[in-house]
């Protein structure tokens, strides 16, 4: 399976934002970009003048690495949200949604997206009661994903569970804490959609 395996903080600072890709560490002191808010490089400090196609292309980077997606499946992700009626940037964030890893991140059982998508390819979770290790399978409305049964003595499972009673969620996701379940109710709207990115840079870059 295709991955980044990388320095994450890196990713963060070439981006100039927290993609809070360390979970607990980015709201730590010992976050990177707290520290050093330019970019990686001998040349970060520079300025430099960013193009219109720079603008574009910093906006689909940001985005694939919020996600944890690489080049080949993003286009694929791309153009499957082209032929969608609708808005593409939206369709686009919505199909990203929708993957494994990100639905059990945000229903808290996940420090980030990159724990949960190792927790899933370890298959500790199931959709509808059939065990999935795969982060880019995409749920859909009424699925019901939970954690297997024998996965729920893991210490750090259970530390998860106790977190994620806590945490809040989007409205597209119910979590059951006593079941420690979650239920895809809805399709994510853009407005439910935190992720801080500008959806119609990407079309228009794929767009030339």
């Amino acid at each position: 399976m295709a991955r980044y395996t990388g320095p994450q903080c890196k990713l963060c600072r070439r981006e100039g934002l927290k993609l809070y890709l360390k979970g607990d560490r980015c709201y730590s002191d010992k976050c990177a970009i707290d520290r050093r808010s330019y970019p990686p490089g001998q040349h970060g400090q520079s300025r430099r003048k960013v193009s219109e196609y720079g603008t574009q292309l910093r906006e689909k980077q940001k985005v694939r690495r919020i996600y944890g997606v690489l080049e080949k499946q993003f286009r694929t992700y791309f153009d499957r949200a082209d032929r969608q009626q609708g808005i593409t940037g939206e369709n686009l964030l919505r199909l990203l949604e929708r993957r494994m890893d990100n639905v059990i991140f945000r229903m808290g059982l996940g420090a980030s997206r990159v724990e949960a998508r190792q927790l899933v390819t370890h298959g500790h979770f199931t959709v509808n009661g059939r065990k999935v290790d795969i982060p880019s399978f995409l749920v859909k409305v009424g699925d019901v994903i939970g954690i297997r049964e024998g996965s729920k003595d893991s210490p750090r499972i259970k530390e998860l569970m106790e977190r994620a009673a806590e945490k809040t969620r989007p409205a597209w996701l119910e979590y059951d804490s006593d079941a420690a379940q979650g239920r895809i109710v809805a399709l994510p709207r853009r407005d439910e959609i935190d992720a801080p990115v500008q959806e119609h840079l990407i079309v228009e870059l794929y767009s030339r």
